[in-house]
């Protein structure tokens, strides 16, 4: 049978401040397990919490950033369960009244295989701040907790389930993580924990409106885990509907080694959290001109960089969305290119040549040792001729190793390409006396001949004669 797939996400995205969301202990990552813990991370007895300003505003930057309406009046709420990572046995976070509701995240660009993906907006439930708990490690039949995480400022990102595919999922988790990174509210690395993901996905028949039973995916550790465990657990659904299996609502732990997912606990009924006001804290009123400060100095989000780039720069698509992956990158380039020089040039070479460069060196691109404008030069030169692509790879890579500018090296070095008319003939009137096999199979039409013959003359010239000179004058000669 036709079926489709209706996805929805909660997303946790850890908040980078200084302190942590109800006390002085520091927002961290590592350290000594239970070594940056205080009486108030730890639930004791008679501790009074106080409220962290800079994981409000983050909150609340966050929220613009995606579209949200931003309460004038929030609360925070004692959520109640018993779980070994959870020391005082209830986390304050937020339940009725939220500090971000609706919003959306915009998707597009490109999917998980690589290919375009159709502009969309995938609509958002609420955005609401809430206390991270502790990190439960489990060696052997042993289970230990480092309490060092617990209090740290956190975010709940909750989506309607407006998405139907895995490249939809896959594509709004790295739209969701792009926002929080330009706007500096994380770092969103999924390994250190920073980011976390679940997965509700049922089915129903295509063109039906009423849902489906409801599965719950856990143990996500990565984007592309996301991607996988919904194309499985798609096809599996999909298989026991057709077999006339009955789905029961569950939550599945997925295997990434074994590229599936297992029965972790079923869901009978939900689960009585009991919310109540947290009477150890305040409600929250959000002054109207602190709001309007915060909204005035936002930056550009992502999707619209993404779009101004393609619109602005005339680059493809696909060059906009990788240029605009990451803040640090897509700055990298804007600056490199605002020096005039031909920005697809420029594009190709950030996309292709700067990023292989700097993986094989292992650095990001904010401590990148060339600067944009440099980059801007290299392929200035490149255009006017001064050196050639193949000569100008040599040189980028002097420049990240050096810091130095293109021509400083160019001029250093001896690269400047071969460009004398009179100069390069006699090479090319060289090359065919010396090769006549080659120059009789150019005659007779074989092209790759021509090649051959061109490369000769790059091995003669140490790489630094000029290519279009040396076609057009070995065809002036042979033709």
């Amino acid at each position: 049978m036709e079926y489709e797939a209706v996805i929805g996400l909660e997303v946790h995205v850890q908040i980078r401040t200084r302190s942590k969301m109800f006390c002085a202990c520091a927002n961290q990552f590592g350290g000594e397990p239970n070594s940056r813990i205080c009486p108030v991370c730890l639930g004791y007895p008679g501790v009074m919490p106080v409220m962290n300003r800079e994981a409000i505003r983050k909150t609340v930057v966050a929220g613009l950033m995606c579209g949200c309406g931003i309460a004038d009046y929030s609360k925070f709420d004692r959520k109640s369960y018993y779980y070994p990572d959870m020391p005082k046995n209830y986390q304050i976070s937020q339940y009725d009244l939220p500090l971000c509701s609706g919003g959306r995240i915009a998707i597009g660009g490109v999917g998980f295989s690589g290919e375009p993906l159709p502009e969309r907006e995938i609509g958002l439930t609420r955005i609401h701040l809430e206390e991270d708990v502790a990190k439960s490690m489990h060696e052997g039949r042993h289970s230990v907790i480092d309490f060092n995480r617990a209090g740290v400022p956190l975010l709940e990102i909750v989506s309607e389930p407006d998405m139907h595919t895995p490249d939809q999922a896959y594509a709004y988790l790295t739209g969701l993580k792009q926002i929080m990174q330009y706007a500096e509210i994380g770092d969103c690395d999924m390994e250190k924990g920073q980011m976390r993901c679940d997965v509700n996905v049922s089915l129903r028949l295509r063109g039906e409106t009423r849902l489906g039973t409801k599965i719950e995916i856990k143990n996500l550790n990565s984007f592309r885990a996301v991607h996988r465990s919904l194309e499985y657990e798609i096809e599996r659904q999909a298989e026991a509907l057709d077999s006339g299996q009955a789905l029961h609502q569950e939550t599945r732990r997925w295997d990434d080694a074994g590229g599936r997912t297992t029965l972790m606990r079923s869901k009978e009924q939900a689960h009585d959290y009991r919310y109540f006001p947290e009477p150890d804290l305040m409600p929250l009123q959000l002054d109207a001109q602190w709001k309007q400060e915060i909204a005035d100095a936002l930056p550009e989000a992502p999707a619209d960089r993404r779009r101004r780039f393609a619109g602005d720069y005339r680059i493809t698509e696909y060059d906009a969305a990788v240029l605009t992956q990451e803040r640090g990158l897509a700055d990298f380039y804007e600056s490199a290119a605002a020096g005039g020089g031909n920005p697809k040039l420029i594009a190709n070479w950030t996309i292709t040549e700067l990023l292989r460069e700097l993986n094989e060196r292992s650095l990001q691109i904010g401590a990148c040792p060339c600067r944009p404008e440099h980059l801007g030069e290299l392929v200035a030169i490149i255009e006017d001729g001064t050196i050639s692509s193949k000569i100008a790879k040599t040189v980028l890579a002097e420049m990240l190793d050096s810091g130095q500018p293109p021509k400083a090296i160019v001029e250093a070095k001896g690269l400047k390409q071969m460009s004398n008319t009179e100069e390069l003939e006699k090479i090319a009137l060289a090359t065919i006396g010396e090769n006549p096999k080659p120059v009789a199979q150019y005659r007779e039409g074989t092209g790759k001949a021509l090649q051959f013959l061109v490369g000769q003359i790059m091995k003669k010239t140490r790489g630094q004669a000029n290519p279009k000179l040396a076609v057009e004058l070995l065809k002036k000669h042979l033709d």
